[in-house]
Formats: C-alpha cells, structure tokens, sequence
C-alpha cells in the first residue's frame, strides 16, 4: 500500500512538472508528443463517424452504395429527410440545453473566448447530429463535424490531464487538423486549415504538433478505409496562358456566388432565430425533401455528383439547375440549424459551377479546347477558399488531390481573384464567422491577444516568494528574508491579502535596527507587514492552467495588480506556485 502511495505521488509530481513545461510557449517536445496522441484520437474517432454514417447508408440505399439517394422513390426522398429534421430536433431539444452552433463556427468562438474548452455535451451532439442529417440526406457536408470532432477530442485530453490553456489551445489546433486530413487524405491540407483558419499562428511550437496529429489521423483512416482519395480526379493539364482570362472570370463568378450563399445563410439564419430549435430542422427538412423530387443529387454530402462533374459527365443545363438547387437545400440546412458541415457544400457548388463555366465556354465557342475536369476542380478550390476565406489550406487541398504540380499556378490566381471578390468587393466575411453573428454571437482576436494565448501563466510567474501572516516576530521576519524569496504572499484569514516585495521588509528591518537598539533587545516585537513603508498589490488567484491573456483580463476584471497562481490538487486544497505581476504579464508583448 505504502509502495503504491509512493508511485501515485511520483506520478503526481511529474505531471506537475509537465504542466509547468508546458505553459512555456517552446516545449516542443511535449506539445509534439500530445500532438500525435490527439491526432491518433481525433483519428479513431473521426473513423467511427464514417463507420457510422456510410454503413447505415449502405444498408437501406439502393444497391448498398452510399449517397445513393438518387434511386429512392419519391415518397422515401420527402419523408427521409423530414424524419431525420424531426429526429436531430428532439435531440437537441432535450439534450442541448442552449447550445446549438456546432461545427467550426464553435470551435472558433471557443478558441476566441474559452481559450478552447469543448464540452463532452457539445461532442456527443455533434457526432449524432450530423450522422443522423448525412444518413437521412440533408444538404451538408462532414468536414465541419470531423473538425469539431477531432477539435474536441485534442480539447477534452488536455482537459481531462489538466494541461495549461495554451497547450489545449494547440491540441484543439491538432484536431482540427486531423478532422480535414482524415476526410481528404490531405494531411498537408489539414495543417494549413488548422493553423490558417483555427488557430491563425505560424510557430514552430505549434506547426510540428499540428503536423503530427495530421500525421497520425490520416495513418488511421488509411488503415480503416484505404488511401483511396475522396474524389476521382483525373489528370489536368493547363494547356495555355492564354486560358488565364478564362481563369480570371472564373474566380470572379465564383467569388459572387460565394458572397450570395454567405449572405443567404446570414439571411435565413436571422429569420429562422424566433422559431423554436426543432421547428427550424424539421422546416429545413421539408425544404430539402420538397427539392429533392426534381433534384435528388442535393441530398447528402455529394460526392458522387462532385465526381461527375470532375469527370465532365453532366450537361450543361443538369449543373445549372443542380447548382441553385443546392444552394436553396444548403442554405436550408445549414441557415436553420442542421447541425452538419458547410465545407463539402461549398466543394459541391464550386465544382460544379466550375464545370458549367467550362461547358458554357465550349458552347459559345466551340472551337475553344477547355478541360472540364481542370475548372470543376478549380472551382473546388475557389468556392473553398473564398467562402471560408482559408485561400491557402484550399490551394493545398487543390495540390493534394490532383497531385499535380501544373495546378498550382491557375488555383493561385483563381482563389485569390474570388477570394478577394467574396471579401473586397461584396464585404463578406467567412461562412463560420457569419454563422457566429447570425447566431448572436460575435468574434475577434488581435495580435496582441494571440501572443498572451501562446504562453501559460506559469510561463513568466515568479516562484521565490514566502507565505508569512501578516504579523510576524523580528526573528521570523530575519528567518524568512534568509529564504531569499523575491516577493512575500502575505496570508489573511482565508487566502493572500497582498503582494510585498522583500526588499522592503528588509529595509524596514535594516532601518528599524539603526533607529531603535529596542529592537535588538526584543526579538519577539511584532512586524506587520500591511504598515510597514513599501508597495503592496492587491492580489487574485489565476488558475495555473490559465493564459497571460487570462490573467491580463483577471486583473482589468476584479481591479487587482497582482496574481497568485495556484490549482486544487485535493478537495478543498489549493496550492499556490507562483505570484504574477502585470509587469509581468505585459513584458510577454512588450520589447
């Protein structure tokens, strides 16, 4: 028993010390370690959804083929939909207790404001509520759950070992990483999206951990499903420069019709608040169910048809109608509150207004030799990178699943052309961040903030201090200076009253032995340490899992100078580590 006690406590101590390393903005090694592991779970987890969804897909759609929604009949198109609207409706209304944007948009405003704590409520939500809107066919993607998935499985490990804020804030990176590699096969992309759009930093510190976990969740889900790519891309060749006009144009159109869906899915997100939660995805239900008479292909995720349209294999009137009848489901779905992806939407309506743009090229100039699959695919690319407003995560996904190098320099010019389009000459902001304000919630981050976030509190808090009462004897007084601490916690009845620096106890000492020999002769006189000359803080705790961005706030919040950081380690104990001034905290950002 006494072995086993020892063993607890060692361990104890050593995450103790991780902790502590880990509020430093360069433990490398250990973030890259906690990295792989969230990568590897996000992975599983990830896995287990696809599991879910394309095998529940393939046991009641015709032919056992997911997505193949098209050869239902026309009762089962209306009534799947409706049901699964229904069904996600109840969820929630019994389950949710307030919470109702998922998907990236939560993962962002939790970045934002929660430093990145996902909940276990908002992770069962979501994986239940999107499987059961992709299996009953609603217009929405799986990128955005696989996101949040993975964001909240790197979020709830660190919660769970109590890891500083800043290191949950890379893990959440991480998994949000390993959501976008696990859908693709596109590690590489799933770096840039994480570090692009989630995590908005470019440091070493973070790149490798995020590498990893892209690593890792891709390992998994080749081994559960195969290194088969999500779309059958065949080989493009930019033929000619003198296709760069053409490339123009289509970043242009791309870039408007991305700042039109924006602007419905704020627009039907504003109207649908009022209703009640299950009201608004039984309603998107019926919406879906109703234009999936003429035009099934809206149902589901669509990557068959994203597929024959990289392929060329669709006319030229079929896109067109394809391409306003999903954007009305897709606005359906995700402007009511479905709790699905927007990301494989926006896949969808790229390529296929990619392919329509090249068809109607052939058609009015026929002479004109324009590859179908080349503009599909970089239509792909330009609806990503201007709706989600992650020009560079969409670039490499576009590399990454063409492989091919020739690619590279269209898909620059045709996500920055739309990109800028979306942003410069519509004003629209990304899809996640209109969906956070159409929801009534709002988002921002600064340079300033993203440094403070970076680096833990345990990072730059300062261990010398004592811990005296406020009265202590002479001979205690000289004891404790012996210490040589650097800043004296003095205690009142039931936490720290104030922050001294030590210095000034020993003035006040060296001063009172030159003025009065009284004290030379008593050593029991009393010192208190809240009159004695010097500066004293008025101090709060900080937790020690918290950032300098929550300490800076902590301090504008309860009106105090200093901090002390501390952490339960038993019921009803607390213990402190450190004492934190705003100096402190500030010289994190300040040269």
């Amino acid at each position: 028993m006494l072995q086993k006690q020892r063993l607890t406590n060692w361990f104890a101590e050593r995450l103790d010390e991780l902790r502590l390393h880990l509020s430093r903005p360069d433990a490398l090694l250990q973030l890259s370690v906690f990295g792989l592991l969230s990568g590897l779970l996000a992975g599983g987890v990830i896995t287990l959804f696809r599991m879910l969804v394309e095998g529940s897909q393939a046991s009641f759609l015709p032919g056992g083929l997911a997505e193949n929604y098209e050869a239902l009949p026309l009762w089962l198109r209306v009534a799947l939909p409706i049901s699964g609207g229904l069904l996600i409706g109840l969820m929630f209304r019994f389950g949710a207790k307030g919470l109702y944007v998922l998907g990236v948009a939560r993962v962002l405003e939790r970045m934002a404001y929660h430093q990145g704590y996902l909940t276990v409520r908002g992770f069962v939500l979501q994986f239940f509520g999107a499987a059961i809107a992709i299996i009953s066919g609603h217009s929405v993607g799986r990128e955005g759950p696989h996101i949040y998935l993975g964001a909240a499985s790197g979020s709830l490990l660190g919660q769970y070992l109590s890891l500083p804020n800043n290191s949950i804030r890379t893990l959440v990176g991480c998994g949000a990483a390993a959501g976008i590699a696990a859908s693709f096969n596109t590690p590489l992309a799933g770096v840039i999206f994480a570090l692009e759009v989630v995590m908005m930093e470019y440091t070493l510190a973070s790149f490798i951990p995020v590498i990893l976990a892209a690593a890792g969740a891709t390992s998994v889900s080749v081994l559960a499903f195969g290194s088969a790519p999500a779309f059958v891309v065949p080989e493009h060749q930019f033929s000619s420069l003198s296709e760069i006009p053409l490339v123009l144009l289509l970043g242009l159109i791309v870039g408007a019709v991305a700042a039109l869906f924006i602007h419905l899915l704020q627009w039907t997100a504003e109207i649908g608040k009022p209703l009640p939660f299950w009201w608004r995805t039984v309603l998107a239900g019926v919406l879906v169910g109703l234009v999936s008479l003429w035009v099934p292909q809206v149902m589901g995720i669509g990557y068959d048809t994203v597929n024959s349209a990289l392929l060329g294999e669709m006319g030229l009137s079929l896109l067109v109608l394809i391409l306003f009848a999903k954007l009305l489901a897709t606005v359906a779905c995700i402007g009511l509150g479905v709790p699905g992806g927007m990301i494989g939407p926006a896949l969808f309506l790229g390529a296929v207004l990619g392919s329509a743009v090249a068809l109607a090229v052939q058609w009015l100039m026929p002479s004109a030799e324009v590859d179908v699959g080349l503009y599909a695919m970089l239509g792909m690319g330009a609806m990503m990178g201007s709706s989600l407003q992650a020009p560079l995560a969409a670039l490499t996904a576009m590399m990454e699943l063409t492989h091919s190098p020739q690619i590279i320099m269209p898909g620059m010019l045709v996500i920055v052309i739309a990109s800028l389009c979306a942003s410069e000459i519509f004003r629209k902001e990304s899809l996640f961040i209109a969906m956070l304000k159409a929801n009534g919630m709002d988002y921002d981050t600064s340079p300033v903030m993203q440094t403070l976030r970076r680096s833990g509190v345990a990072s730059v808090m300062s261990k010398l201090f004592a811990r005296p009462e406020r009265l202590i004897s002479r001979e205690q007084a000289e004891a404790l200076l012996k210490q040589e601490p650097e800043w004296l916690l003095v205690q009142g009845e039931e936490q720290p009253m104030a922050l001294l620096r030590a210095v000034d106890l020993a003035g006040y000492l060296q001063a009172q032995n030159g003025e009065d020999e009284a004290l030379e002769e008593d050593p029991e006189m009393q010192v208190d340490l809240m009159k004695i000359p010097g500066q004293r803080f008025e101090v709060a705790p900080i937790p020690l899992q918290a950032t300098l961005q929550e300490a800076l706030e902590a301090l504008d919040q309860q009106s105090a100078e200093a901090l002390f950081v501390e952490r339960m380690t038993a019921p009803g104990i607390k213990r402190i580590y450190g004492v934190l001034t705003r100096d402190q905290v500030e010289s994190a950002y300040r040269y």
